[in-house]
């Protein structure tokens, strides 16, 4: 058990603590007046106003932007039952989601109040990944909870993204209970291959499974491309409700062969993978005289920091100018970006300023998010990562 009393505080500059009470968990180094007790990275501490009022009590990091991240308003007792609750929370929500099923979200971090913890299920499978420095140093009470809620043939640590390197934390990928393997999860009556040691981000892109389906009313007869198809979700799903033809790009091998095994899993024939840049491929692809009726555009993210947003925004301007000369007229256009820094304003001006420079007017048919499992938090813009438009382009 771990508890925190008044011996680590963290002192607010007066009138921070406005964004705090609004919502938002998080508190920035710059916004903090003083430290009490010499709290070391990942402690838990209690955040005080200027004016001593108590707002709760969270994760710390002296050498991160974020300093603060909030875990619970009351005074709290840290151990495998206090982890054992919040993600059964966590838990009822998708079992009201996607009832039956065996694979989805069930943490997702600051979204499930529990702040840097992402748990991905993959049927019997658990796969784990902690970006918050407090939050990894509390990595067994995490996995002993998962232990007792899920009783996992394994649980997976996938800590290999960027963001960690934010609380200087390092990559690792590694078995921390049971013993990993593949398996299959079914999505909209479609079986996929997931193996939650070495597939992308946790296996699977949870976050798109909802917009996969969402496609296939436009896929009927359609000759399709997908571009970063990575295991070929958004192809297959075209290729399962009548698509004429799918081509599928992707610059990993070993996306493209699993893409490969997943067609044939499933006896779509209509469905043919290429390993490629897309840049480069969308130019032959136009030289050579093709053209689709659905184009989808998935691409990893642009940007990481704020900073990098308008090489982000020439990205995007390009990746949609190449997409539309090889889009038929009237055809339909489904594109994303996963960079929360790139605002869905900002997006859709990329978008604009391509079909423009063509002379091809856009009709907005679903402005789309996240799968529910990846819920959001109205006062905290940073979890509204994924924007997903389809339109129609004349």
């Amino acid at each position: 058990m771990e508890t925190v009393g008044h011996t680590k505080q963290l002192v607010l500059r007066k009138k921070e603590e406005r964004r705090v009470l609004s919502g938002h968990p998080w508190v920035f180094s710059n916004e903090v007046r003083e430290t009490r007790g010499e709290p070391a990275v990942g402690d838990l501490v209690e955040l005080l106003t200027d004016a001593n009022k108590s707002l709760g009590f969270g994760f710390y990091h002296p050498h991160s932007l974020i300093s603060f991240r909030l875990l619970t308003r009351e005074s709290p007792e840290i151990n495998t039952e206090f982890f054992c609750k919040r993600i059964s929370t966590a838990l009822e929500l998708r079992r009201i989601l996607y009832p039956g099923s065996g694979t989805f979200r069930v943490v997702h971090s600051e979204a499930d109040f529990l702040p840097g913890l992402i748990v991905d299920k993959y049927n019997d499978y658990l796969c784990v990944q902690t970006l918050s420095a407090g939050m990894d140093a509390r990595l067994d009470m995490v996995c002993d909870a998962l232990e007792s809620l899920f009783h996992p043939a394994a649980i997976i640590e996938r800590n290999e993204s960027p963001l960690r390197a934010l609380e200087h934390l390092p990559q690792q990928k590694r078995v921390l209970r049971g013993t990993a393997g593949v398996t299959t999860v079914t999505e909209l009556g479609l079986r996929f291959e997931v193996d939650p040691f070495v597939g992308q981000k946790t296996g699977f892109y949870l976050d798109q499974c909802e917009n996969r389906a969402a496609i296939r009313r436009f896929a009927a007869n359609a000759h399709v491309l997908d571009c970063f198809c990575n295991e070929g979700g958004f192809g297959l799903h075209a290729a399962a409700a009548g698509a004429a033809s799918v081509l599928g790009i992707d610059s990993s091998e070993e996306a493209i062969e699993r893409a490969k095994r997943n067609s044939r899993e499933n006896n779509l024939t209509s469905v043919r993978f290429t390993k490629g840049d897309v840049f480069e491929e969308l130019k032959k692809l136009f030289t050579g005289g093709q053209a689709f009726d659905l184009v989808v555009l998935d691409p990893p993210s642009f940007t990481r920091s704020r900073k990098h947003v308008p090489t982000a925004k020439r990205g995007y301007r390009e990746l949609h100018e190449s997409a539309l000369r090889v889009l038929k007229r009237g055809g339909i256009l489904v594109t994303a970006s996963c960079s929360h820094h790139i605002q869905s304003d900002v997006f859709l001006d990329t978008i604009s300023d391509a079909a423009g420079k063509f002379r091809r007017r856009l009709q907005l048919l679903e402005w789309r998010g996240a799968a529910p499992d990846h819920p959001t938090l109205p006062a905290v813009p940073e979890t509204q990562y994924l924007k997903l438009g389809i339109f129609r382009v004349h």
